[in-house]
């Protein structure tokens, strides 16, 4: 390693954990490390428009390849503005290297500019955060923060390098990729689930993260059809399960309807399998209730029982905890199961129709399920209009769905473009509201430039729509603050080089998506919407009236 600085020693040691792309917003932080990176044929720097653009395209990476994602900011700005990309990557359990770059060791502690205490600041949003200045340890620093980010239940991981410790000489190899084992069940922990199991009449699975990081979804289809138990998703992992499969029962999220409620309600043994029963899957804590018998199966043992009490807690990954428990002794009565997807099939089921004049949303999603191939990634924003997307889209396969648990607004654009650069051969769609799309809608010069080919669709209903909902429930017509003006989104997609085309009518979408997705690069689809339809079951009308 002779002749190798800290610099260059990170970058090698990106290299090694098959990291292909960094994202970030240059700084004079980093000057000494972007220069090592360029010199890196292994690594891309992707230049994003804002550190909090960036976040979300490496949080999506990650996601959509596997990989670790990394992200680059400059000191205390550009640390505060990627820090919505941390709290992402953590609701989301996403592998995340965060770069920091901090000001010279000989100013702290002086008010130097754009001083913060880094660590301190996205520690309590990070699943670990350090701030190291000694340039001897950095080469250990940086395997720790790696290791971090992928073991147990993975997340971002910080580290923050002042400027000065970047041209130092470092004598360590780069840190290579170390073995992650996933801890397996117990004997007893397995026998007293197939207890359990064997016991209950109407079982129910709800599968959450840790299925998607273990790689468990196969496991969990054949454990489903062994056992005959039905499979909701938890909040934004609709890809945890094919939707289209028998024991498929629903996803649970903001406002789920009540027949796919009592898919969880009248269980009675539920079974979590990495999945934090966090407020949104859980109805606010409803769903399950307290009374009712739940084993939790997770990588991370501080997750067992944190948010519910247990029968049975299982430190252990999803897919041998899956395998442990093999086939029933007996056969199983399908009937529960069955009686679940029935219900789901009855309130997701959108009959063909088109409008000539008007836009269903219902009609929307039907029609973009229908004009996409199944293995399209499907990256999607915060806001009422989603909720379409959680209700009528299915989502056949695995890894077909980039979303962020932590209801990110902006996020869907970022993430679109972070997707299709790990999966340049598939087809990715972006879906928006006119508010969220308008918060980082900058970063479609970044598509432009890059020349990917992505749509983005964008709801547009000249509201925060989510914020109208509550207000109208709490106050009848009397709103503040969620009523917006937007510029021309056709014209504004134009303006950035990219296709642009408006729909105000559902029976024209499936022509203007086919135009959509032949263009060699980012194409924006402006959907005008109905305000009046403020959710998927309520109306304002109805809100107003309180007869919702």
């Amino acid at each position: 390693m002779s002749g190798h600085t800290v610099a260059t020693h990170l970058v090698a040691s990106l290299a090694e954990h098959g990291v292909r792309r960094v994202f970030g917003v240059p700084s004079e932080s980093f000057t000494i490390l972007m220069e090592a990176l360029r010199a890196e044929p292994a690594l891309t720097f992707v230049t994003a428009r804002h550190e909090g653009g960036a976040a979300f395209m490496a949080e999506a990476h990650a996601a959509a390849s596997g990989e670790v994602g990394v992200v680059l900011g400059g000191r205390a700005v550009g640390a505060a503005n990627l820090s919505i990309g941390v709290h992402t990557a953590r609701e989301n359990s996403t592998p995340l290297l965060v770069l920091v770059g901090q000001i010279n060791s000989r100013h702290r502690g002086r008010e130097g500019f754009q001083e913060t205490d880094v660590a301190a600041f996205l520690g309590p949003v990070a699943k670990y955060a350090v701030e190291e200045s000694d340039p001897r340890r950095v080469p250990d620093a940086v395997d720790r923060a790696l290791q971090l980010a992928l073991r147990g239940r993975r997340g971002p991981v910080v580290l923050s390098l002042p400027e000065d410790v970047f041209d130092h000489p470092a004598d360590a190899a780069p840190a290579r990729p170390a073995t992650v084992t996933r801890p397996e069940p117990s004997a007893a922990d397995a026998a007293a689930l197939r207890v359990l199991l064997s016991r209950a009449e109407r079982p129910v699975v709800i599968a959450g993260a840790g299925v998607k990081q273990g790689g468990a979804e196969a496991g969990l289809v054949a454990f489903s059809e062994a056992w005959q138990i039905p499979v909701v998703a938890a909040w934004r992992r609709h890809d945890v399960f094919p939707n289209d499969h028998p024991r498929y029962a629903g996803h649970l999220q903001m406002g789920t309807h009540p027949e796919l409620v009592a898919t969880v309600r009248e269980a009675d043994l539920v079974l979590a399998v990495g999945a934090r029963l966090n407020e949104i899957t859980t109805q606010g804590y409803t769903a399950p209730d307290r009374r009712q018998r739940i084993v939790q199966v997770d990588v991370e043992p501080g997750q067992l029982g944190k948010t519910y009490p247990l029968v049975l807690g299982v430190h252990a990954d999803a897919a041998h905890t899956l395998r442990a428990l093999g086939a029933p002794a007996a056969p199983r009565d399908p009937a529960w199961a069955d009686q679940r997807r029935a219900a789901y099939l009855r309130v997701t089921t959108v009959e063909p129709a088109e409008h000539p004049d008007c836009v269903d949303n219902r009609q929307i999603v039907r029609a973009l399920r229908a004009g996409l191939p199944d293995d399209a990634i499907v990256t999607n924003d915060a806001g009422n209009f989603a909720g379409w997307l959680h209700t009528f889209f299915r989502f056949p396969l695995a890894r077909t769905y980039v979303g962020a648990a932590s209801g990110a607004m902006g996020y869907a654009l970022p993430a679109a473009i972070g997707a299709k650069l790990a999966e340049p051969d598939r087809t990715v769609v972006s879906v928006s509201g006119d508010g969220g799309f308008l918060m980082t809608v900058q970063e479609l010069e970044t598509a432009v430039r890059l020349r990917l080919s992505l749509v983005a669709l964008v709801f547009n209903n000249n509201m925060y729509g989510s914020i109208r909902m509550h207000q109208e429930r709490a106050y009848p017509g009397r709103v503040i603050g969620s009523d917006l003006g937007n510029p021309d989104l056709v014209g504004l997609a134009r303006a950035f080089g990219a296709f642009g085309a408006r729909v105000t009518a559902d029976a024209d979408f499936p022509a203007v998506l086919r135009t959509a997705l032949a263009q060699p690069g980012p194409a924006v689809i402006e959907i005008v919407t109905d305000p009046e339809q403020i959710s998927v079951w309520s109306t304002l009308t109805q809100l107003r009236e309180g007869t919702t």
